[in-house]
């Protein structure tokens, strides 16, 4: 698979594990930065992740920073992007099962090096189940204009 990988400056050194990691498991992974240094914004990085999966560049992305939390908003701000923070296999399983999520977001001061592993590996493995989660994931780039829009499904 081609993945796209960025973090802050809070994640530079999970970022460089985890796409030595991606690379040792066969993947094509494109390192969007930053390196190692100085402070920098995690929503330029988001953007920049989110673009590249947006237009297809890549499959997924992979987007950290102390916390997964800032960049994964900054990444979701695209309509093309599904963007979730996890923290264990069961979330991440479940971000790509019934959310079809294309980018995983997590935290380098929240995970370590093993869990963020086992966390992006699942995510990785996990095919979307379809069937009723299709109209739902549609509706996560097209939100309703009518504000009191509730749709029930028996």
């Amino acid at each position: 698979m081609r993945i796209a990988i960025a973090s802050d400056h809070a994640a530079t050194e999970l970022k460089a594990l985890l796409a030595e990691w991606l690379i040792d498991q066969g993947h094509q992974v494109a390192d969007l930065g930053p390196d190692a240094g100085e402070s920098v914004d995690y929503p330029d990085y988001g953007y920049k992740l989110a673009e590249v999966v947006a237009e297809g560049t890549v499959e997924f992305g992979v987007a950290l920073c102390g916390t997964g939390l800032g960049i994964s908003i900054a990444v979701n701000r695209n309509p093309a992007c599904r963007c979730a923070v996890v923290s264990e296999q069961l979330s991440a399983s479940f971000a790509r099962e019934h959310n079809d999520a294309n980018v995983i977001a997590m935290g380098a001061r929240m995970i370590g090096t093993e869990q963020a592993k086992a966390c992006l590996g699942t995510f990785l493995e996990t095919q979307f189940a379809g069937d009723r989660h299709v109209r739902r994931v549609a509706k996560l780039g097209n939100p309703p204009t009518d504000p009191d829009h509730i749709e029930t499904h028996q």
